[in-house]
């Protein structure tokens, strides 16, 4: 799928599946989640501008190349989302953190946004929103029409697991939003669940039922 970026390496897909036993308890679950975002954030980083530098090295003058500046900002979808969050920053530690809170309105089964709070320099950043899931997609949708409400140009979404159905949701809405993914399985099941998924990532994440 155009925009769709499965990441395929093999230490991924080991802790993906460690992450789908129901066996795994919260501390290593959430473990799990932190070091797979690390791991997806490399490849979602991919693609940051270099400029090159001189510097002193103990031999010589190197001519070498650092990050150009671009700033980035990774907001999760509260709650599961804080999940990956220690994973990314662990890669970029100036990156801000933004925060977007939805719940599901039991009538219209429509996200509904309850909670947002960004940096105040959000339109001068990279985006990058993060959720364990991708199921539906509603939740993403809704998020990343926030961040564009507030003026972001460039945003990307990442997740650990993914259905076809919500991928085919956001690259519908959103046609310029690259999706970054450690796997994408079989589908949603009545309940709307990935299956076979990982079951509820937020309770597995919090010890919560």
């Amino acid at each position: 799928m155009a925009g769709l970026h499965i990441i395929d390496h093999p230490l991924v897909q080991h802790k993906i599946s460690l992450l789908r036993d129901k066996n795994t308890g919260t501390k290593e679950f959430r473990e799990l989640v932190s070091e797979i975002a690390m791991f997806i954030c490399y490849e979602a980083t991919r693609d940051l501008p270099l400029k090159e530098i001189e510097l002193e090295t103990p031999i010589a003058v190197a001519k070498t190349k650092i990050i150009s500046g671009r700033k980035l900002a990774f907001v999760p979808i509260l709650r599961a989302g804080l999940g990956m969050v220690e994973g990314v920053t662990a890669l970029v530690p100036a990156a801000k953190i933004g925060h977007i809170g939805l719940f599901r309105d039991p009538e219209s089964k429509e996200p509904v946004l309850y909670y947002s709070k960004m940096p105040d320099d959000i339109r001068e950043r990279d985006v990058i929103v993060v959720d364990p899931m991708l199921a539906t997609g509603h939740s993403a949708i809704a998020a990343i029409d926030e961040i564009k409400r507030l003026g972001v140009k460039s945003v990307k979404f990442m997740c650990i697991i993914s259905s076809p159905e919500g991928v085919e949701a956001i690259q519908k809405a959103h046609p310029d939003v690259e999706i970054y993914a450690g796997v994408m399985d079989e589908g949603l099941n009545d309940d709307k669940y990935i299956v076979p998924g990982v079951g509820d990532a937020g309770d597995r994440i919090f010890g919560t039922k």
